[in-house]
């Protein structure tokens, strides 16, 4: 396996996580969808596990490897898309998450379309959160000094770009400057799906990204994430 690949997986033996001993584990969830012409298929999932490894380097969690298949019915218009079924997708993280016994899991989702697992997280009776919200991701945007907000750059835009030049610059194709494009409302993405909203794929402003932008982004949400520790210490009803 090369760097890249290694770099996404936790490379513990047994025995170190039996000394580690951790309460709460990370399990980051992805996709495999088009991002544009400038960033790979997978930045969803290296967005999360990047983001998993920061937190794991601040807080005493266990790293999971990631799910890289996600729900992304609505990119299957361009090449290279790769989607499974929300019951899939949900019975696959439910299992991982029985499998822990009484460790508890957050699900660390770099893809909005997983809709799915916010209902796992719903029935987990306390037992997993799903990290980060909509308003983690727009608070870290206004920290990070960003121009943009999610609706307005929710797909290859500045945010993300931002994230791979600050982890991952190899990953950003060039010409990522020329490749703005924004629209109106989406109002029925999920039905027509998101090619009818944009020819290349990009909703949003990659023109905009720096690699500054993307590591105030983690740091922000980082420390944002001390809140969801403290309610999975709550007693679950």
């Amino acid at each position: 396996m090369d760097d890249l690949t290694l770099s996404l997986l936790p490379l513990t033996t047994s025995a170190q996580e039996r000394e580690r001993a951790a309460r709460v584990a990370l399990l980051p969830v992805g996709s495999l969808e088009q991002h544009g012409p400038h960033l790979p298929l997978v930045t969803d999932t290296v967005i999360a596990c990047d983001l998993a490894r920061s937190l794991a380097d601040a807080y005493p969690l266990r790293l999971l490897p990631p799910v890289t298949v996600g729900c992304s019915h609505e990119h299957s218009a361009w090449h290279g898309t790769v989607s499974v079924s929300a019951p899939t997708l949900y019975a696959f993280v439910r299992d991982i998450a029985a499998s822990l016994g009484d460790t508890r899991l957050v699900l660390v989702n770099g893809h909005g379309g997983n809709h799915v697992l916010a209902n796992l997280v719903q029935e987990s009776g306390g037992r997993m959160a799903l990290f980060p919200g909509p308003h983690d991701w727009e608070a870290a945007r206004t920290v990070a000094g960003m121009a943009t907000d999610n609706d307005h750059d929710m797909h290859a835009g500045e945010l993300e770009t931002s994230v791979l030049l600050h982890t991952r610059p190899r990953l950003v194709r060039s010409g990522y400057e020329h490749v703005d494009h924004t629209t109106g409302g989406r109002d029925h993405v999920l039905t027509v799906g998101l090619a009818a909203y944009t020819v290349s794929g990009v909703v949003g402003r990659p023109s905009l990204a720096t690699a500054a932008k993307g590591r105030a982004l983690l740091a922000a949400l980082t420390e944002s994430f001390a809140g969801y520790l403290a309610a999975l210490d709550e007693p679950c009803g």
